[in-house]
């Protein structure tokens, strides 16, 4: 039985998604950091999980039936902050309507036995990465000294979650599940 490696994540528009891309790409270029490039702009719901390749459409009915009925908020991105020694992220504003999203969707996804609980799991912080794991400690400390002063500021409605499937290289999404549309 092949299994495929998926996540749940809120995306930005296009235009920011665009905008966060080039961020990335200069962690790339000045401080060698490529990983965060794998994966479009995102805000991660549910962390990476594998589940049976034939159960992806059940995965995407439960999603449309979650994502039904949930109502639209609004995402402020703030500034940048860290998880030392190697992320860089952008920062959001206001955890609550996320953090109340993230529980609302990681109970259903349980309920549905489609992931599993992880009691040692850390704190869930919500942020938008832009450099991770490759990102070495020297340069770690070279990058946070440009970007912790560094202004970004920009903010965008949320209608929707999606699902991005791991293809062997980076993450490509699979399906986006409008919010407030039930069947």
């Amino acid at each position: 039985m092949t299994t495929d490696l998926y996540l749940i994540a809120l995306l930005p528009p296009e235009p920011l998604r665009e905008h966060i891309r080039v961020l990335k790409e200069e962690m790339k270029d000045r401080f060698g950091s490529a990983h965060a490039l794998k994966s479009p702009a995102h805000i991660t719901l549910q962390p990476p999980f594998r589940l049976p390749s034939q159960e992806e459409g059940r995965l995407n009915a439960v999603l449309k039936r979650f994502a039904g009925s949930q109502g639209p908020f609004r995402v402020t991105l703030q500034g940048f902050d860290c998880f030392p020694p190697r992320v860089i992220f952008i920062r959001i504003e206001d955890h609550a309507p996320i953090i109340e999203l993230v529980d609302r969707l990681r109970d259903h996804l349980t309920l549905q036995s489609l992931v599993e609980t992880q009691g040692d799991d850390p704190p869930f912080h919500p942020h938008m990465t832009i450099a991770t794991r490759d990102l070495k400690q020297p340069a770690f400390q070279r990058a946070w000294a440009q970007f912790k002063d560094r202004p970004f500021d920009a903010s965008f409605e949320v209608h929707s979650i999606f699902l991005l499937r791991h293809q062997g290289q980076f993450w490509e999404i699979q399906g986006e599940f409008n919010f407030g549309v039930v069947s």
